[in-house]
Parts: C-alpha cells; sequence; structure tokens
C-alpha cells in the first residue's frame, strides 16, 4: 500500500479535515462519533488513530482490538500472542453453534444464514470467559482481602468448584497439548503473567484434589493468557466468540460440499426413532367425552398424581428441568 502521497489520488489526504463535519448547502455530509472512534465521509479514527494510517503503516487486525479495547498500541510480543489466540480459536469442532450451522445448511440456505443461526448458540457454555474471569478475580480479591496464603485461596477455591465447568481445569484435554503450548507460548514470548501463574497454581490444587486426572483446558489456557494481555473477561469473550464464529463457515462448506446432498426435511423419520405410544385409533366426536382428560383435580393429592403422569410424557415441556443460577451465589 504506502498510497496515501501517491500524485495520482484525486484528492490530498493528508490535508482532507478530521472529526465530524457539518453539513453544507448542499447535501448532509456522512458523520458518525461514539466515545470510541468517529468517522466522516474521508477518515475512520479510532481511540485517536486514523485507522486508514495504521494500516498503511502495517498494523493489523489484533492491532485494532488493543487499541479499540485498551486505547494503546501493543508489544510486537503481544500482537503475536493473540494472533497465535485467535488462530487456535478458529477450530471450533463440533459445538452448539457450528452444528446449529449445519443443520441451517442442510436446509440448502446460504453461508450468511448459517453463520448468522450459530450465533443464537453463543453464551455462558459456549464461552465462560465471563464466569472464568471471575473466578480468577476472585481469588486473587480474597487473597489480598484477608492476607491469607495464595496457595490456602486457591485451595479453598478449587475445592469448591472442582466440578465446575467454568474453572478451565477438566479432562477434556488430557490428550491434547493445545492447552499447554499456548501457556508455553505466553512464557516463550514474556507475556505471560499473574494469571498464568495464578492458573499453574489452581492445576496443581486440582490435580491433588481431583480423584480423576484432570489438567488445564482450552478455557484455562486461553482466559488467563488473555487477561494477562490486559483484556477484561467480557473483552476475551466477544473477541474470542466472534472469531470461533469465523469456523461455522468451515462447517456451512462441509456440511454443503461432502454431506450427502440429502435437502432437510426430505428424509423420513423411522419409526423406530419414535419412542411414544402405540398407534391407536382417533376416536369420534361423539366419543370424545368418554376418552378426554383434562387437567382439572378436586383434591391436592388428585392434583398431584396427574402432575407426576404429565411429567412422564417424553418430549413435552413437563419433561424439562430448568435450571436456575441464583444471582446471590458468590464466587
Amino acid at each position: 500500500m504506502d498510497n496515501l502521497d501517491d500524485p495520482r489520488l484525486n484528492y490530498n489526504y493528508r490535508t482532507r479535515e478530521r472529526g465530524t463535519v457539518p453539513p453544507d448547502e448542499k447535501r448532509d455530509r456522512f458523520q458518525w462519533v461514539s466515545e470510541v472512534a468517529y468517522k466522516n465521509v474521508h477518515r475512520i479514527v479510532a481511540r485517536g488513530y486514523d485507522t486508514t494510517e495504521l494500516v498503511e503503516q502495517g498494523y493489523g487486525l489484533t492491532d485494532m482490538l488493543f487499541i479499540d479495547f485498551q486505547s494503546r498500541i501493543p508489544l510486537i510480543e503481544e500482537d503475536q500472542m493473540l494472533n497465535y489466540v485467535m488462530v487456535v480459536m478458529l477450530e471450533d469442532g463440533l459445538s452448539s453453534p457450528a452444528a446449529i450451522a449445519r443443520t441451517v445448511a442442510s436446509g440448502k440456505t446460504i453461508l450468511t444464514q448459517a453463520a448468522g443461526s450459530s450465533i443464537l448458540a453463543f453464551g455462558h457454555a459456549y464461552g465462560a470467559y465471563q464466569a472464568f474471569g471471575r473466578i480468577l478475580d476472585g481469588i486473587l480479591g480474597r487473597q489480598a482481602k484477608g492476607g491469607k496464603p495464595l496457595a490456602e485461596v486457591v485451595e479453598a477455591v478449587v475445592k469448591e468448584k472442582l466440578d465446575d465447568p467454568a474453572l478451565g481445569i477438566s479432562g477434556l484435554m488430557l490428550k491434547d497439548p493445545a492447552a499447554k503450548r499456548m501457556i508455553a507460548r505466553a512464557e516463550k514470548l514474556g507475556v505471560a503473567g499473574k494469571y498464568v501463574a495464578l492458573v499453574k497454581e489452581m492445576v496443581t490444587a486440582a490435580q491433588r484434589l481431583s480423584k480423576e486426572p484432570v489438567d488445564i483446558d482450552l478455557l484455562g489456557a486461553t482466559g488467563a493468557v488473555m487477561f494477562d494481555l490486559g483484556f477484561t473477561p467480557e473483552a476475551a469473550w466477544g473477541i474470542l466468540a466472534v472469531t470461533r464464529a469465523f469456523a461455522t463457515g468451515a462447517h456451512y462448506c462441509e456440511e454443503v460440499e461432502r454431506e450427502a446432498p440429502v435437502r432437510l426435511g426430505q428424509t423420513l423419520t423411522p419409526k423406530e426413532w419414535y419412542d411414544g405410544p402405540e398407534d391407536r385409533p382417533v376416536p369420534t366426536l361423539e366419543e370424545r367425552k368418554s376418552v378426554a382428560k383434562c387437567m382439572e383435580a378436586q383434591t391436592p393429592e388428585e392434583w398431584k398424581q396427574t402432575f407426576l403422569e404429565r411429567q412422564k410424557i417424553s418430549g413435552s415441556g413437563w419433561a424439562i428441568v430448568e435450571e436456575i443460577d441464583d444471582p446471590r451465589r458468590k464466587i
């Protein structure tokens, strides 16, 4: 690139106005402004940096993430580490968003529809960086407030949350070296800090307390590295969720190019997949009163019995068990 001063341009970029420009007499000028950036017909400026000039100088996407979220130019090592993290997170596996994207793709839709549908599955279970960050900050906060040794606080928290999927320590990656490699990469680049050190302390405690083999998983490694790079848990969740969304494109291509060319809805459901009642005749309207049952009950015992029978109906809303987290629960 490097063409801002090219004489063939039909304007002088260096002298074009900055800031949002007032409307002239002929037409309204395009202008937009926020606390993070502003842009007009000539420039897009983020945190005070002209994005065109940033690109001309050789800065890239990961640099812009540091500028947008932290208002600073990152070190080369930090930029390399974020690039590493985002490339690793492109691998999506058959997660819920990927499965939804493939299901939509099998209906012969376009890529944007499949990717858009995958976003519906984003949430706590998909990227628990917020919950993981609260656990780590909770440990550091309790240690600073109580003055107890860090190892003692870690031991208590890990013992309490050993089975919590947001702990970042599990048996998911005992044979997969990706998580450990990410930690090693951060240490080699010199960007590992207090969060990586804390997670390693947590892994030691978990391996001592757990009855099953456990080790750091990708949530724990990625979260710790992102926090040491200066991103908040919320920012880490947003950046990496969008990064992983690109993987739905690969799933879409595989679904439409390599899977059986059967359009969703054209395949028939075999009877052996059906687990409801046996086939039965449809009663006439005259027989309706003798076969119809309602939810009415005359006594509490009768109501409870009817309610329990409804809960046994497979595939109905009665069988769903809702687990609602108590917002008063302390981490």
